[in-house]
């Protein structure tokens, strides 16, 4: 046990934090870039399922299916290796990671963003109306103020989720927080670079509790 908990020296630990910030950068950009296109793409996804055509919702309702009925993981490893295997292609690991999560996460947030839309009275869309109020300024200007109050606190789990998430990115050896935490670890026969790993995301985890905390007090309209 003591291995595990071998003494590391500064130099070695200032040594560590340089390595592990170079893993946090790569975990931000994950994370910023899935955030990015995903929350949008998962609105048009919302969208998308409660079409009347079916053969927009049937395909949208088997997306989401699949993504939300399977590990990430597998998706990561479906997503960089499919294409070497049925089309001998390859391309950018970092690339496959991204369109791994936002797919992922699209769908997801698709769902958090259609349960938002529907829990709205329809007597709000009957005021409008009454009101002169087209659909479009009705849903911008009435309706979507009052979905984003709602669906901050789902939101907040998926996001803090998708910190925690980035850390798969080592499945196919992107050298983001996780991975280069457990090369340190294993080169040193110590936890402590782990722990140290632990603390980043717990950081980062803070950061975003925090700032959703910020948005929902903002929105609280009853105060």
């Amino acid at each position: 046990m003591e291995s595990l908990f071998a003494t590391i020296d500064a130099a070695y630990m200032s040594k560590l934090l340089v390595i592990l910030l170079q893993g946090v950068l790569t975990s931000l950009r994950i994370f910023a870039i899935t955030l990015v296109i995903a929350v949008p793409l998962g609105f048009l996804v919302s969208f998308a399922k409660k079409s009347k055509y079916k053969i927009v919702s049937v395909p949208i309702n088997i997306y989401i299916l699949i993504m939300r009925g399977t590990p990430l993981l597998l998706q990561i490893l479906i997503v960089y290796f499919g294409p070497y295997y049925v089309f001998r292609l390859s391309y950018d690991r970092f690339a496959a990671i991204i369109i791994a999560f936002v797919l992922n996460y699209a769908a997801y947030f698709a769902e958090i963003f259609r349960g938002g839309i529907e829990s709205m009275p329809v007597g709000q869309y009957e005021a409008a109306g009454a009101l002169g109020f087209t659909k479009a300024q009705t849903f911008f200007r009435i309706i979507l103020p009052q979905v984003v109050k709602r669906i901050l606190p789902a939101s907040a789990n998926e996001v803090i989720t998708l910190v925690k998430d980035t850390a798969l990115a080592q499945t196919i050896g992107v050298a983001e927080l996780f991975a280069l935490s457990s090369k340190q670890a294993s080169f040193k026969t110590s936890v402590i670079p782990l722990f140290v790993a632990g603390i980043f995301y717990f950081v980062l985890n803070w950061i975003v509790t925090a700032a959703f905390a910020y948005f929902e007090k903002k929105l609280d309209y009853y105060k």
